[in-house]
């Protein structure tokens, strides 16, 4: 479902201001609204726009695990883990680390 924020987001896509800071904002809109694969698509074009945003790797990784896209998810971790790090940003790494081993294990329990 679609709130105020997703719809004002929205009207500024295909814009002078859309960019990785908005494709991000409309992911994390969508994922507080329930939709976690609408998030995901918001998300991988943030990343894609800007592949150094560390925080847009995070987000894309707990959408993408969200829709049950588990790989994808693990995936996503270890592109924003690599990011993380190679930008000194040791915290959103560890934060990530931690997400991706629960997921690991997640994998490894369900098998």
């Amino acid at each position: 479902m679609s709130t105020p924020v997703i719809q004002n987001l929205e009207k500024l896509l295909d814009g002078p201001r859309d960019g990785a800071l908005l494709r991000y904002g409309l992911g994390n809109a969508w994922l507080k609204a329930g939709n976690p694969e609408q998030a995901a698509l918001h998300l991988k074009e943030a990343v894609r726009r800007d592949p150094n945003y560390s925080a847009a790797w995070k987000l894309l990784g707990k959408a993408l695990a969200a829709a049950g896209q588990t790989q994808a998810a693990l995936e996503a971790y270890r592109q924003g883990i690599a990011t993380a790090t190679a930008r000194g940003d040791v915290q959103a790494a560890k934060e990530m680390t931690v997400f991706a081993r629960r997921l690991e294990k997640q994998q490894a329990g369900g098998q």
